[in-house]
């Protein structure tokens, strides 16, 4: 009886209280039967910009549940969450390198995917969405901004709660979006993995004629990207079908 063919597996580390991504990157995958998706989760309710928010990110916490992720033999390990937009992307580069290095496996993050379809596909000037306070969309407007990245404009909600972000409609973030693309950004980022952004990617890309990265669809994309599989279909993200 001949062997069964590996599926490429992808290994995601994913906040405690993020009800969206796990769903959501089955639901971009569709009926594909070459790709599996394996979590593990790390305590995380609250994005604020202060010490014991900070803390849920620490690179040991992290180690830990790669180090779990590896024994399911993951091709790629993805930290599923946005935190290097507003801590700094070299805070996500030691990280995918601490995490290498305890286990052999490459890793990529939410920003570092971000980073990479920007390099990708010639993105230099954003319209940012995100469900996040006031100071926190400073700081990544600021920490984008070092990395070359314009923001152009931008839109907050003024969460801070996680497992609030997941319960944001598609209403809630029409008006935001229609208002980022009337300043013509290269690209219209939809910036969480607990945010539902990628039920509206098509829909907001045919209206507007700018392309729109959702942040779940951006990180599977950079993993399948890493492990060489084929890339995601038009609907969530035109951009995100190539490259």
């Amino acid at each position: 009886m001949p062997s069964q063919t590996r599926k490429t597996r992808i290994g995601m580390i994913v906040p405690s209280s993020n009800t969206c991504l796990e769903p959501q990157s089955y639901r971009i995958l569709g009926d594909r039967d070459d790709v599996t998706i394996h979590f593990t989760r790390i305590p995380v309710t609250r994005i604020a910009l202060d010490d014991s928010s900070d803390k849920q990110f620490d690179s040991s916490v992290m180690r830990t549940a790669a180090e779990l992720l590896a024994t399911a033999d993951v091709d790629v390990i993805a930290w599923n969450g946005t935190s290097g937009s507003w801590l700094g992307t070299e805070h996500d580069r030691r990280l995918v390198a601490e995490i290498t290095d305890a286990t052999g496996i490459p890793a990529t993050t939410s920003t570092l995917a971000y980073m990479e379809a920007f390099r990708a596909f010639g993105t230099e000037r954003i319209g940012l969405f995100t469900p996040y306070t006031g100071d926190v969309n400073e700081q990544i407007v600021e920490s984008y901004q070092r990395d070359g990245i314009k923001t152009l404009d931008h839109r907050f909600l003024g969460l801070s709660g996680n497992e609030s972000f997941g319960r944001v409609t598609d209403d809630e973030m029409r008006p935001g979006s229609l208002e980022l693309a009337a300043s013509k950004p290269d690209a219209i980022i939809y910036l969480c993995t607990n945010l539902y952004g990628a039920n509206i990617t098509a829909e907001i890309e045919a209206e507007t004629g700018v392309p729109v990265l959702d942040s779940v669809a951006v990180t599977l994309w950079h993993c399948l990207k890493m492990a060489g599989a084929p890339l995601l279909d038009p609907r969530w993200g035109r951009l995100l079908t190539s490259a």
